[in-house]
């Protein structure tokens, strides 16, 4: 089965499939790893209280609001693939994952939301379908033109949505928590990043 290749850009357009990426992908300093969401957790309020029986009142509950996108970035599953075209012609290159496994969620920062919430949110936003966590098969294959004396270079696994935001609860009195940056990598696609030089 094919798979479809994305660009890096801010922009979260896909582009057409076996398009090359400028240079291979961004190591970046990975965050850890939550676990996918089962159900919606309230975390309990906390109470402040205010004087007189007229005291203003909130529903308690805790908040994750995206403020900028960063654009798809690429986690590998599997060891990097590699084919040079020695000939004066082109070739085709045919790329085959031979490792597989799962990517979820992974954040920076202190998330007062469950997963779901954040998730939610991001979808909202930015009108994107995404998931807590997506499973890298073995298998999937992809070809692409490798130009005379050039090699290609494929890595597979899952695109995900690079986004910053913040989190805070709300209380019952409505005041606020001090707010907090997240930095979040969400699942977004399947696929293969490939790169020539």
């Amino acid at each position: 089965m094919n798979s479809v290749a994305f660009a890096e850009t801010a922009d979260p357009v896909p582009v057409e499939e076996g398009v090359l990426q400028p240079g291979p992908p961004v190591e970046e300093d990975e965050p850890g790893f939550l676990p996918a969401p089962e159900e919606e957790m309230e975390l309990p309020p906390v109470f402040v209280p205010k004087d007189g029986p007229d005291a203003e009142y909130c529903k308690p509950k805790n908040v994750y609001k995206p403020t900028a996108n960063l654009g798809k970035h690429h986690y590998a599953v599997g060891v990097q693939q590699a084919n040079y075209n020695a000939t004066s012609r082109t070739a085709r290159s045919w790329f085959k994952a031979e490792a597989g496994g799962e990517v979820g969620i992974s954040i920076s920062g202190e998330l007062k939301a469950s997963a779901s919430v954040l998730v939610a949110e991001l979808e909202a936003k930015y009108g994107v379908d995404l998931s807590a966590k997506l499973t890298a098969k073995i298998g999937n294959e992809i070809q692409v033109d490798t130009p005379p004396k050039k090699t290609t270079y494929g890595k597979y696994g899952v695109w995900r949505l690079k986004n910053t935001g913040t989190s805070y609860t709300i209380y019952s009195n409505c005041n606020t928590s001090a707010k907090t940056t997240v930095t979040s990598f969400t699942p977004w696609y399947v696929g293969w990043y490939l790169w020539e030089k």
